[in-house]
């Protein structure tokens, strides 16, 4: 399967870019991106903490292995 950029040609990309200004109007496009901008950290800094409270809690819920002893070779 290929990606999905490799599908796009430089035609396609001003073409959504025209359409894009066109829905929008060019004084909202930076107000829009900005707020992608920070929706995408938040996301980000989400999975961050998500990921750390999951090392945490697997840290302390962690079984306690015994130490075993080797077993005895059978002859």
């Amino acid at each position: 399967m290929t990606p999905m950029l490799a599908v796009l040609s430089a035609t396609h990309v001003i073409l959504v870019a025209a359409v894009v200004i066109l829905l929008f109007g060019a004084q909202k496009i930076p107000e829009l991106m900005r707020s992608l901008g920070s929706g995408i950290g938040e996301f980000k800094k989400g999975l961050r903490d998500g990921e750390q409270a999951l090392l945490r809690e697997s840290a302390t819920l962690a079984p306690q292995v015994p130490e075993t002893t080797t077993s005895p070779k059978s002859e």
